[in-house]
């Protein structure tokens, strides 16, 4: 079966077409694929199947196999792999995800896709909760932007050891459910610097929901406008609050094609 492995900010996936066919056992699949040295390599797996409703359904597993709700960088990918490919040629699309459907609006250079632009909906801002991890106190604030995530504002997310601490505070008994974990400042306004550990990956160069969950979470705290640039070390998304949703915009690029036995 043919694989295309695809990237939004360095945030990386393989992605099967499922329209017609659909390989057994997905998440062992994608701990298979994933793995960096013995593998094709990967942050995880998207399979793109029909729609249930909407145009397509966009099927998420993490490298660790554990099934993911959404992706903002993995959607937009799934938006240049339709329309680039010819299974569809509407540039607003609407895709079907385990947390609901995200609205795309595909924007074309050429002949392909460039950049995309998702309605990722309503982001629920929760309670700050005082954690320890690691002979360390964090106020993490409990996100939900259609999976769960943990906001921990700070003076500057480089000088934070988030490979120690992410995966203690995945997993923190306090926090509930397994979170992603994002680390951030505000050099200004409209400005949101972001360090990302995703659950069930480690960290990545960036997480598009995880950009959504920090920017609710500055609008919640009034630390920012209504439209920012969030720096992630894999590159920069555009974020706009429109009435009660978030609205993302940022690349989407093919990397390689391969084949799989």
């Amino acid at each position: 079966m043919r694989f295309t492995k695809m990237e939004g900010l360095g945030n990386d996936y393989i992605y099967l077409n499922g329209l017609e066919q659909v390989p057994e056992d997905l998440p062992a699949l994608a701990v298979r694929l994933s793995r960096r040295r013995f593998g094709v390599g990967a942050d995880g797996l998207i399979c793109i199947k029909p729609g249930r409703g909407g145009d397509f359904t966009m099927e998420m597993y993490n490298a660790d196999g554990s099934r993911g709700a959404m992706c903002g960088n993995g959607i937009r990918c799934v938006g240049k792999y339709v329309y680039d490919r010819g299974l569809t040629r509407k540039t607003c699309l609407t895709i079907d995800t385990d947390a609901g459907p995200r609205g795309l609006e595909l924007h074309v250079l050429g002949t392909q896709v460039d950049r995309v632009t998702v309605d990722m909906g309503a982001v629920q801002v929760g309670t700050p909760v005082a954690v320890e991890a690691a002979g360390e106190r964090f106020t993490v604030i409990l996100v939900d932007a259609g999976n769960p995530h943990g906001v921990i504002f700070c003076s500057d997310p480089d000088e934070i050891a988030l490979e120690q601490l992410g995966p203690l505070l995945e997993n923190h008994p306090a926090l509930g459910e397994r979170r992603n974990i994002e680390l951030v400042s505000c050099p200004s306004r409209e400005r949101l610097k972001i360090r990302v550990w995703e659950r069930g990956s480690g960290i990545t160069l960036a997480c598009g929901t995880g950009a959504c969950a920090v920017f609710g979470a500055a609008l919640a705290e009034k630390r920012c406008g209504e439209r920012v640039e969030a720096e992630l070390p894999g590159g920069i998304l555009a974020l706009e609050r429109r009435g009660e949703h978030i609205f993302m915009t940022g690349p989407a690029r093919t990397v390689f094609e391969g084949e799989m036995e």
